[in-house]
């Protein structure tokens, strides 16, 4: 089967119609080339043409880049430099066709499909919300190299191509039709190309790039010109600010972008292609395609999800309108999914519902939603207070205070009047689902399903498998956290689970850094170097410290129950007396009016003067010295739940770690900076930090055993 089919109609134009092989999708594969050129040469050849078309029989235009081929590129080497070259090469003799040549867009053109399209003379997108343009490889830890930051910046000058570049957020046709990414847009995937063919017969002469072209100004002004000089200057301290230094792509791109501003196109050209090269052997590009695109795609194909027929609710209950119960019904209602919401008392169930129509009208402010919409979100939550309301549900949510006694009080109760089919949640953040499971009448029909807070922000849900939960109401659970647009990622059940272990080892390593001697500030500038969306002192004043000491408490009463000793691990020697001596003291976390920081009335806060109190040690801890205990703490644990088997992937281990307790994105999640500093490194590092600060750094050999198997089955 030929890869491009050629065809070439009675007024001479040709339209080549991207299909490539064995795939769902036109990539740069080992055949891109060889079709490329062949296509070229006939066009070449072709006497009388007029014009050229390209189009695809795939649903998406044309995805760029082998990200397989990508990820195994191990250094920057003039290797790879000519590999960049050579498949970039064809989009320049496209440019050098005598005749006009246009894309025909019938499905997402992003990455190298995308420029593609720039180095056509006329780019036509039907109107439908999956045709999207752009250049998303900033995302991956790359730049566009096949003429995409060259290319972009001429045809929309520097101001208004760096946002595409540097955010690489995908454009919807008529978007892209105002920013000026495309020149044209139609009603249906039947009109493409006669849209494009009609184009060409009435700019017969317009084969030639404008940057081609004698006298070519960029947009908006060229290298030298004041404002441009602003915007650069300009740009390069808010890239900084976005991303603390930790990400270089877009500081490349910015770099690859003004530059090409001040030489010849063709230099230009290969100088995007140094750039490129110079990225893909990043730690940082390998945690991004690793993790961000090659993960996400695991988790939203159902690569980790048991097998078995989809699953669809109808409809879902939670018991509880507090912050978590009304987050729940919110979720619910924003994927019409009608729920109804029990407390105790109407005015509780009510207040719940009200939290759905407070973040409704922030949205109509916003101008994301109108009144109707609202109506019709409220619309899918009912507030009760009878079990009866709900009874035959598909799905039911206990989302009550984090007691034991009072969930096995009310998970009985509550569990007849689930549906023939249904399964039980529980939203505990730390308590045993298998323990719980053991006060419900069928307990091969229990999970645990841990949302994060605040609900509407943190789109991600950990689903906690019991001793007794059945694969088939796991596979019910990870279809309903994906129904309504959540992130699953599923662990076994442990004391504290993944995310709230894990989390809980970074709030204990900052309290330990005070109680080292580091000063608070110092301590909050190391997490902000790390990467680290807010600091352990600060995130836990915005939890609470009487949280902390309540779970604290409810595991020490656990352990007694159940006769065993630190069932809950996160805490180092040292850490507990602080948050403890803080609830003491009436600083419980900003909820009670203040904790590690004082805050003001007018939302400014400050460190409490106070915190020197807590500090037993004098060692000068140096800024690079507290990046590694709070990265590597957090690395540690994690790698501990994936030795325990508490976690079952390496892709849940990274993403939830990422998505649910805030590991800096650009390591790729814990076990992926593990791996991008090197299992052996990593494992020497770790075991020094553990001499001087204590085992809690110190994991199994055979863990990092299994990272290192891991790697070599994978390659």
């Amino acid at each position: 089967m030929e890869e491009f089919p050629y065809e070439k109609d009675a007024d001479g134009i040709v339209t080549i119609t991207m299909d490539m092989t064995g795939q769902s999708a036109n990539t740069m594969n080992a055949n891109y080339l060889p079709a490329m050129d062949n296509v070229l040469t006939r066009l070449r050849d072709e006497d009388g043409l007029t014009g050229v078309v390209f189009a695809s029989a795939k649903k998406t235009f044309f995805a760029g880049g082998d990200l397989h081929l990508i990820l195994s590129i191990e250094k920057a080497d003039a290797e790879t430099f000519h590999y960049i070259e050579e498949n970039k090469r064809p989009y320049r003799e496209i440019e050098k066709l005598p005749v006009p040549v246009v894309a025909a867009i019938n499905g997402a053109a992003l990455g190298g499909g995308y420029e593609l399209c720039l180095s056509c003379n006329h780019r036509v997108v039907v109107n439908e919300p999956h045709a999207v343009v752009g250049t998303p490889e900033v995302t991956l830890g790359l730049l566009p190299g096949a003429g995409g930051v060259v290319r972009l910046t001429a045809l929309l000058g520097l101001e208004k191509a760096l946002p595409y570049l540097t955010e690489g957020k995908p454009v919807k046709p008529q978007a892209a039709l105002k920013a000026g990414m495309v020149d044209e847009v139609v009603a249906s995937q039947h009109d493409l190309i006669p849209a494009a063919k009609a184009w060409i017969k009435a700019n017969p002469e317009a084969h030639t790039q404008p940057w081609d072209q004698k006298g070519f100004r960029y947009p908006g002004g060229d290298a030298v010109s004041p404002r441009v000089r602003q915007v650069a200057q300009m740009g390069s301290a808010m890239l900084v600010g976005k991303t603390r230094g930790l990400l270089p792509a877009p500081e490349k791109i910015l770099d690859v972008a003004v530059n090409s501003m001040r030489m010849g196109f063709d230099s230009a050209l290969r100088n995007e292609s140094r750039g490129l090269v110079a990225l893909i052997a990043t730690p940082e590009a390998k945690a991004a395609i690793t993790t961000f695109f090659f993960g996400m795609q695991a988790i939203k194909g159902g690569k980790v999800r048991p097998e078995g027929d989809r699953w669809k609710l109808k409809n879902a209950a939670i018991l509880g309108a507090g912050m978590m119960g009304g987050g729940i019904a919110w979720a619910h209602a924003s994927k019409r999914l009608p729920t109804w919401l029990k407390d105790m008392e109407m005015e509780k169930a009510e207040k719940g519902k009200s939290y759905s129509a407070g973040l409704a009208d922030k949205m109509i402010k916003r101008n994301r939603m109108d009144e109707a919409e609202k109506e019709a979100l409220l619309g899918q939550i009912t507030p009760v207070t009878d079990d009866g309301a709900f009874e035959g549900t598909d799905l039911i949510i206990e989302a009550v205070f984090e007691d034991v006694a009072l969930k096995e009080k009310v998970i009985p109760e509550t569990f007849r009047m689930l549906g023939p089919d249904g399964i039980y949640g529980s939203n505990t953040s730390t308590l045993p689902i298998s323990l719980l499971a053991q006060s419900c009448p069928e307990p091969s029909r229990f999970i645990g399903l841990h949302f994060f807070s605040p609900v509407d922000k943190m789109k991600v849900v950990e689903i906690i498998m019991g001793q007794k939960t059945s694969e088939d109401t796991l596979r019910k659970a990870y279809d309903y956290v994906q129904q309504i647009g959540y992130m699953p990622i599923v662990v076994n059940d442990a004391r504290g689970f993944f995310t709230s272990r894990v989390f809980g080892t970074y709030l204990d390593e900052g309290q330990l850094l005070l109680v080292d001697g580091m000063k608070p500030v110092a301590i909050e500038r190391a997490s902000w170097i790390a990467g680290m969306p807010i600091g352990p002192l600060a995130v836990h004043d915005e939890t609470s410290m009487v949280l902390s000491k309540k779970v604290h408490d409810t595991h020490v009463a656990l352990d007694a129950r159940l006769g065993v000793e630190n069932g809950f691990p996160a805490e180092g020697n040292g850490s507990l007396h602080v948050a403890h001596k803080m609830v003491e003291m009436g600083r419980g976390g900003r909820y009670y009016g203040g904790g590690f920081y004082e805050y003001s009335a007018d939302g400014t806060k400050k460190l409490w003067d106070g915190l020197s109190q807590f500090q037993q040690g004098n060692r000068d801890i140096a800024i690079d010295e507290a990046v590694d205990r709070l990265l590597y703490r957090q690395a540690c644990e994690t790698l501990r739940c994936f030795d325990e088997g508490v976690l079952r992937t390496e892709v849940e281990a990274n993403l939830g770690g990422i998505f649910a307790i805030g590991f800096p994105a650009h390591t790729g999640g814990a076990l992926q900076f593990i791996r991008g500093i090197g299992v052996d490194a990593f494992e020497a590092r770790a075991n020094a930090l553990a001499e001087t600060y204590g085992e809690r750094f110190r994991v199994r050999s055979e863990a990092y055993e299994m990272l290192r198997d891991a790697a070599k089955e994978a390659a």
